[in-house]
């Protein structure tokens, strides 16, 4: 597996637990827990940017881990 599939493969991830955190929080009737999902939520999201500027970077700096 090369350097660039297996960050799209953790960007993959972390999207899915970014949906999966969502849902706990829309699902949750308990506000410590609806603000305890919201937050891991935020904290996810800003890994999945910095992974998808990363993915950019590598992109741009490794043409072969550009894949499609």
């Amino acid at each position: 597996m090369t350097v660039g599939s297996r960050v799209k493969q953790t960007l993959a991830d972390l999207q899915g637990i970014e949906s999966t955190l969502r849902i706990y929080s829309l699902q949750s009737k308990n506000k410590d827990e609806i603000k305890a999902y919201s937050e891991a939520f935020k904290t996810t999201e800003t890994v999945t940017k910095n992974i998808k500027d990363r993915l950019k970077t590598i992109q741009i700096e490794e043409p072969q881990y550009k894949g499609k």
